[in-house]
């Protein structure tokens, strides 16, 4: 039976409109996608071994035995078209075939390429068109044979929650639709998006159809909408096989959501059970890809299994599909994740967490083995410059202790000394606030399960979200303070997110020293200032400073801090009562919620959490 692995796509994406060698990269002349005849119009040479048109060769014999390929494509005009591909373990492409091809206006020429893809990892091809002529690329397909019994029946639904944020959920709405009905593969017939709206400001009736199912929804964060996906997904037993859960603030394309379902109906031995994990590009640089499968390690913090790659340049698009993500301790962020429904039944629903740690707790709990594969990915805004410290402090701590209780992901001694770490750091640095959160996160645990069943997620986030430190932009600052406090201009214009620091200061920063015990005399009458990733330090130092300017990772905003030695004296003995109290009852709090996750996790809790009985 011929099964089509993946469509060619030939028009570029609104979002990647800049960067349109994600799709093709033309390497003599000129190629633009013609809107009257819907085609991709050459003059020149025109190459798809890219990012989104590339053909995972490799993975698709990793994770489906699929060993030969057929390039199906209709084109007007004259020219040849050459596949080319990058065997396993080189870098560079070789030329596999050459095929001449001249169709007139009329009637397009269709070719069928074959290709033996054993021993390569990426496949793609060229167009050039004949001197003095000009090609008009209709469409295009990766085709495979498999037998028809060998195919696993697949229904897949998709479930994205949403809170007021009507200006990327309805384009994506309508974009799904558009993408899935024209799509004459199988899943046409096996999918359904449902819509959890945790603002209820959606118009149900007249979005949802027999394709889209808008669900109105309490907000009860993105823990609480996944959940409801879910419970959405398998109240019909057998109605679905899989669930795509997806972020609402994100760009896609529906070749993404195709490639998942054909890249499951192949799947082969353990990957028949697989997680599919898509990457997170960032819309503000389309070509640089962020991550796609992340781990835990020992101390509780969490680390990429890929560095940043720029994915419209061969080199890191091949790192991207050798790089090996079945790895311990693995977990897939859910701004794209696909999930068996065998894994829900199995193993239960997301912890009630409200926002952070839903996602990484749910890989811990299932320990999936990860696929992934180019071009099933989302692109999503950036996270440099998002810092809160009433989510990245108090909902990050709160959220993963009771984590590591659950799951046994992370040893628990190295993360009490995060804690104190953490709060230590920012005390440094005058964020009093985002150390209270801290603290706060460590408390709410110590509270047990039985707190966070009956908390109030909204309202708490609500509460904390109003004590978070208050940004300006720089312009409105004080232009005497920064520059006594060293913010040049060259300064502002250093905008780099990594961090660089020298072996002293890493030493340094481990020191647990603090000006707040130094005498006045002691201390710095000239400010500092320092620019923060989160709880990266970029740039600057705070020590010996009274008054620190903070800068955020973009240097766009910033505000100004000063000592308060009253309000360190009193987060400090907060921390010595909170450690005292781990100590005592530590033990038996980790109990109390490795016991109550089966019914935390459960559809009978999740039903009264929600407000459905």
């Amino acid at each position: 039976m011929i099964f089509k692995l993946a469509n060619i796509i030939i028009r570029v994406d609104k979002h990647a409109t800049m960067h349109p060698e994600l799709y093709y990269r033309v390497l003599s002349g000129d190629a633009s996608y013609d809107d009257d005849i819907h085609s991709l119009h050459i003059n020149g040479s025109v190459d798809f071994l890219t990012y989104v048109n590339g053909l995972s060769a490799g993975k698709w014999n990793q994770y489906a035995s699929v060993d030969g390929v057929v390039l199906h494509m209709a084109l007007f005009g004259r020219g040849r078209v050459v596949v080319h591909g990058v065997r396993s373990g080189e870098l560079n492409p070789v030329e596999l075939k050459s095929n001449s091809f001249d169709g007139d206006k009329v009637d397009p020429c269709v070719l069928d390429i074959d290709i033996d893809t054993t021993g390569y990892d990426l496949i793609g091809f060229r167009i050039e068109s004949d001197e003095g002529y000009s090609v008009d690329l209709l469409n295009a397909s990766y085709l495979t044979d498999v037998p028809e019994d060998s195919i696993n029946p697949i229904n897949l639904a998709l479930s994205t929650t949403t809170f007021k944020n009507e200006q990327y959920i309805l384009p994506n709405i309508e974009l799904v639709k558009a993408g899935i009905s024209k799509e004459e593969g199988p899943i046409r017939d096996h999918f359904h998006m449902f819509v959890v709206d945790n603002g209820q400001t959606l118009d149900s009736a007249s979005l949802s159809d027999e394709l889209v199912t808008v669900l109105p929804n309490p907000n009860t964060g993105g823990s609480g909408g996944f959940a409801r996906g879910m419970m959405a997904a398998t109240e019909t037993p057998d109605q679905f096989t899989h669930i795509i859960l997806m972020d609402d603030d994100v760009s896609i394309m529906p070749e993404s959501l195709i490639r998942t379902f054909n890249l499951l109906s192949l799947a082969k031995g353990k990957y028949k059970n697989a997680f599919i994990n898509g990457a997170m590009l960032s819309m503000e640089n389309p070509a640089r890809q962020y991550e796609d499968v992340s781990y835990v390690d020992a101390s509780g913090v969490y680390r990429r299994v890929k560095e940043d790659l720029n994915v419209d340049e061969l080199s890191d698009i091949l790192e991207n599909e050798r790089t090996s993500v079945e790895i311990d301790q693995a977990y897939g962020a859910w701004w794209y994740s696909c999930i068996p429904v065998k894994a829900i039944e199995k193993n239960g629903l997301p912890m009630p967490f409200f926002i952070r740690c839903d996602d990484v707790e749910f890989g811990m709990r299932n320990k999936p083995v990860y696929m992934t594969m180019n071009c099933i990915c989302v692109w999503h805004a950036s996270f440099e410059g998002r810092f809160r410290a009433s989510v990245d402090c108090y909902q990050y701590f709160r959220n993963f202790f009771a984590m590591i209780a659950l799951d046994d992901c992370a040893d628990e001694k190295m993360f009490v000394l995060r804690i104190q770490r953490g709060v230590r750091q920012n005390l440094r640095d005058m964020d009093y606030q985002a150390a209270e959160f801290i603290l706060d996160g460590f408390e709410d645990y110590l509270r047990g399960p039985e707190y966070l069943q009956k908390l109030d997620g909204a309202a708490t986030m609500i509460g904390k979200g109003k004590l978070n430190e208050k940004l300006v932009p720089v312009s409105e600052m004080d232009p005497e303070l920064l520059r006594r406090a060293g913010v040049t201009d060259q300064v502002l214009v250093n905008v780099n997110f990594k961090s660089h620091p020298s072996k002293f200061m890493r030493f340094w920063r481990f020191v647990p020293y603090d000006k707040h015990y130094l005498p006045d005399m002691m201390l710095c009458g000239k400010p500092g200032y320092i620019v923060k990733n989160g709880s990266c330090t970029l740039e600057g130092s705070a020590t010996r400073c009274k008054t620190l300017v903070f800068l955020d990772p973009t240097r766009e905003k910033g505000t100004v801090r000063t000592m308060d030695r009253a309000r360190f004296k009193s987060i400090r003995h907060r921390e010595h009562e909170l450690m005292a109290r781990y100590r005592k009852e530590g033990k038996s709090v980790r109990g109390a919620w490795k016991d109550a996750m089966p019914y935390m996790a459960s559809r009978e809790f999740w039903e009264q959490y929600l407000g459905l009985k």
